[in-house]
């Protein structure tokens, strides 16, 4: 599941004529970054859900061979992230599957994170499955930390502890913690607090440059991040 709905107001006013995740970082899309790891990764269909400006998005993948594209349309109403992610749940199936926002991507060291996200998953322990990053890996965030990873990879918030990890914008998730969910609009976080209250939320530090791209000045930071990360 590729989260692409969002209005992009951060962005403007780049935004006002394009959806964010049609925003090219190094020639390549926001969204085409998420959807090449996806790609590389195996998976063979990817939802993307759409809300502002849609057919920009919907024309833009259109040509895409893998993975195969489905189209998720929030044109009535945003529905955030878990809001988006309960209306197409019909089109992900049972089995647990990835997240991944349209707005951040990475360059990986070595094995490819959402490989390695795939191969640490356990669904007998796990409701939720993050990617994680450090600061000093991080190119454009400016807002502290999110989690406190134990040895075992259980997570809890860090509360701005700037020893803690970021969330990278990728996941894996048991589409069962849906089950009851509201079909209105609301956002993973509260998923998030409730697995770690469970003990099912883990993290998983990704190898490589996190990058993500939320104002119209973090687009030269991002392509000097690329082009350096792609020098070494």
């Amino acid at each position: 599941m590729v989260l692409a709905a969002g209005l992009g107001k951060r962005m403007q006013p780049i935004t006002d004529t394009m959806p964010k995740p049609l925003v090219k970082i190094a020639g390549k899309t926001l969204l085409d970054w998420g959807l090449d790891s996806l790609e590389a990764a195996g998976v063979e269909k990817a939802v993307v859900n759409v809300h502002y400006l849609p057919d920009q998005i919907v024309a833009h993948v259109a040509h895409r061979q893998a993975p195969k594209i489905v189209i998720s349309d929030e044109r009535d109403a945003l529905l955030n992230s878990a809001g988006g992610i309960v209306k197409a749940l019909p089109l992900l199936g049972a089995e647990p599957f990835y997240i991944i926002n349209a707005d951040t991507f990475w360059i990986d060291s070595g094995q490819p994170s959402l490989e390695r996200l795939s191969l640490a998953w356990d669904g007998a322990k796990m409701d939720i499955l993050l990617m994680l990053t450090d600061l000093d890996s991080a190119t454009g965030h400016s807002v502290g930390t999110d989690f406190l990873m134990a040895p075992d990879g259980g997570l809890r918030r860090s509360k701005g502890d700037p020893t803690g990890l970021i969330y990278a914008g990728a996941a894996i998730i048991n589409p069962g913690i849906f089950e009851g969910a509201p079909t209105g609009a609301h956002s993973l976080n509260a998923y998030f607090d409730q697995a770690i209250s469970a003990g099912c939320l883990f993290g998983m530090q990704m190898r490589g440059r996190w990058i993500t791209v939320g104002t119209p000045d973090a687009i030269p930071q991002a392509e000097a991040a690329v082009a350096l990360a792609r020098a070494v």
